[in-house]
């Protein structure tokens, strides 16, 4: 990691991985070109020359840039001052708290971590991220890859959400892109054939019986012929140049992968980082598109993650490591319903982190099978602390962080009951670990 006290905070970001060519994501600030530069600001609290460079870097990947400079191969490893400066500047005084207790009770010298944490007490949480870097050019760009009007495929699972699909589909005739097809794969009970005859869209319907999302992508994915491929949630609504806007991110990057950002009616606040292009640091089969050549290189979604939690987050962090380029959008944003009823809804819990009922596994069992898999057990288990306290309350008050407090505060007095759930769920993974991915090749 940049600066080692991440793994704290953040223990199972896709940037804390190097790539498959043992590159990082964070680039010699050296190799910066000059006006990027002039939009970081350099911070002499740092005791260290290197811990000022890796600022540097590190402000530049918050920032959006996305660039071609020669990045980090080797972190080398900084003092526990210059990490405690860090850490301040761009976390909240809890989270440091939180990670000062978190070192005492791993057996680190006491002295020195109360010097640093009490040292750099007068620095204040940074707010220069929110100016993030400008890509001017953007607006005028004429992009030859949609003038040459290739053909996309929109992919939609759909499972007793008729009622939301039919907005969908009435968005898809809007688009102000005409050259594409879209896949339904319908699962529901009852099929309602009749549902799509009044649509003016080359639509392609196909009955699955088995209720499994990622059973659904994949076979789309394999059914078409297209070589840009934009997956599409069943409760979600888009502006009329949503297609384009993906097609124009990838010229305009030269991209692998256009994440979209997804604007939530409920849960948790849009982070301020969905306003501008940056490396995106995940991956949402609710609004992404992905070249065709990255499955042929990588594989299908894994099916290990079928009727639970996270199956994007693995292949976009599997794309990450094969050096695909994913781009996080901001013009081809989806509001996100988040309906109570239908889809995913009816085989799994809210999120990642939330059950259904008092004994159910926490997390569910594909998100530590993805954790352990990619990032090993100690940051899973660094995870697990830094994510359950936060997830008690339910989903519909994320955004309240008084009733997050309290949620943490309810963990410790319901401890018994999360070990449990916690320890059911890393068997469960463990076992999906033995068996190991269900990745399909495309061929």
């Amino acid at each position: 990691m940049i600066f080692k006290f991440l793994k704290y905070l953040q223990p199972v970001h896709y940037f804390s991985l190097k790539r498959n060519n043992a590159s990082s994501i964070f680039p010699q600030t050296d190799d910066l070109d000059g006006n990027i530069k002039q939009q970081l600001h350099t911070d002499s609290r740092y005791r260290s020359e290197l811990a000022i460079q890796y600022d540097l870097s590190w402000q530049a990947v918050q920032k959006g840039y996305i660039g071609d400079a020669r990045t980090i191969e080797t972190f080398e490893q900084l003092s526990v001052y210059d990490n405690y400066v860090f850490i301040r500047k761009y976390f909240h005084k809890a989270w440091v708290f939180y990670v000062f207790i978190l070192r005492i009770l791993s057996f680190r010298n006491p002295w020195r971590e109360f010097n640093s944490w009490f040292g750099t007490r007068s620095i204040k949480q940074n707010t220069n991220l929110k100016d993030p870097i400008a890509y001017p050019n953007w607006n005028n760009f004429k992009s030859s890859l949609v003038s040459q009007n290739p053909k996309v495929c929109v992919i939609i699972p759909t499972l007793n959400r008729y009622p939301y699909l039919k907005d969908v589909l009435k968005d898809l005739e809007a688009q102000d892109y005409p050259n594409f097809e879209i896949i339904v794969v319908d699962q529901s009970e009852p099929f309602e054939e009749s549902f799509y005859k009044n649509y003016s869209l080359d639509l392609r319907v196909e009955k699955q019986e088995e209720k499994a999302l990622w059973l659904a992508r994949n076979n789309a994915i394999k059914w078409s012929a297209s070589e840009y491929l934009l997956f599409f949630d069943d409760d979600s609504r888009v502006e009329a140049n949503w297609i384009r806007m993906h097609l124009k991110a990838l010229d305009f990057f030269n991209a692998d992968l256009s994440s979209g950002v997804s604007i939530s009616k409920i849960g948790d606040e849009t982070p301020a980082n969905y306003a501008y292009f940056r490396i995106s640091d995940q991956l949402d089969t609710g609004n992404v598109m992905i070249k065709k050549s990255v499955f042929e290189k990588i594989g299908l979604f894994d099916r290990q993650f079928e009727k639970q939690r996270m199956g994007d987050g693995e292949f976009g962090m599997r794309a990450y490591k094969h050096g695909f380029l994913n781009v996080s959008n901001p013009h081809a944003k989806r509001i996100h319903l988040k309906v109570d009823s239908g889809g995913l809804r009816e085989m799994a819990s809210w999120d990642a982190f939330r059950t259904k009922k008092w004994f159910a596994p926490r997390p569910i069992p594909s998100v530590l099978y993805f954790f352990r898999s990619y990032f090993g057990n100690p940051a899973s288990k660094l995870a697990l602390m830094r994510s359950i306290p936060m997830s008690i309350m339910p989903y519909q008050f994320k955004k309240n962080k008084w009733l997050k407090i309290l949620g943490a505060l309810v963990s410790i007095l319901i401890f018994p009951i999360i070990l449990i759930q916690v320890m059911r769920s890393w068997h469960l993974a463990s076992k999906k670990l033995d068996e190991g991915p269900l990745i399909e090749n495309l061929i």
